[in-house]
């Protein structure tokens, strides 16, 4: 976290180089969502970049920090061996078998730095707006200051930091593979006057060309068609993601 912190306090011109909107490099900083072409911005900035295959995409992160790389990628194999261990005791509460999460469902990570400054006015804007995550499982570390709030009953709740404690969310690619057993939570970030907020976020999901479905294990034939309507309506709200 103290290196996360310190990426954020560099000099404007020293991360300037990484700044980009295109969502397709693997590796950039950004703020807001879809800054040029949103009518309000959202109060965070975030780096981004892909962690797995490590050695594939570490030559791409920042150069500074200088310990960034080292404690930044020890860091991202450690929460994805968590991540993985994880998605095995969910086989076993679904009664698949062990593994199942293997290859190719878990063969892409993403890490994500975001920066939340003190926002002068809380009541004209969000850290992030309401969604739930479009990956198979997040990880998301936070030491400090609340801000992160989940929908419950119609109701947000803010889930206060935990000390050595991480966030898990279910999310999209897990709730269509267990057929609707597990659930992706909505949630959003608020913003805090007064002090600044940095998290860290691991996204495990599946390859790009893997099509996703329920495992058959799960699946009842007699709801087969209304799920494949479903399952077809939530792979276009993940691309519109």
């Amino acid at each position: 976290m103290q290196i996360a912190r310190e990426f954020f306090e560099l000099p404007t011109e020293e991360k300037a180089s990484l700044y980009s909107e295109d969502p397709i490099q693997s590796c950039r900083l950004y703020t807001s969502i879809d800054h040029a072409n949103e009518d309000v911005h959202y109060w965070r900035d975030t780096l981004r970049h892909h962690s797995h295959p490590l050695q594939e995409h570490i030559q791409n992160w920042p150069h500074k920090p200088t310990r960034y790389r080292d404690v930044m990628g020890s860091y991202s194999v450690k929460v994805r061996k968590l991540g993985l261990m994880l998605l095995d005791l969910i086989c076993t509460g679904l009664g698949l078998d062990s593994g199942y999460f293997n290859d190719e469902l878990s063969s892409g990570q993403m890490m994500a730095i975001n920066h939340y400054p003190p926002c002068p006015d809380p009541s004209l804007t969000l850290g992030l707006p309401k969604h739930s995550d479009g990956n198979l499982i997040t990880l998301l570390y936070q030491v400090d200051n609340h801000g992160l709030q989940v929908l419950k009953d119609g109701q947000w709740f803010g889930l206060e930091p935990l000390p050595n404690a991480l966030v898990v969310n279910i999310s999209h690619m897990l709730q269509i593979i267990s057929n609707g057993k597990l659930t992706s939570a909505d949630h959003r970030v608020v913003t805090n006057k007064r002090v600044a907020r940095t998290t860290i976020a691991c996204f495990i999901h599946p390859s790009h060309d893997c099509q996703n479905e329920p495992a058959k294990a799960l699946v009842d034939m007699m709801i087969r068609i209304p799920l494949c309507t479903s399952l077809l309506n939530t792979k276009a709200s993940i691309v519109a993601l």
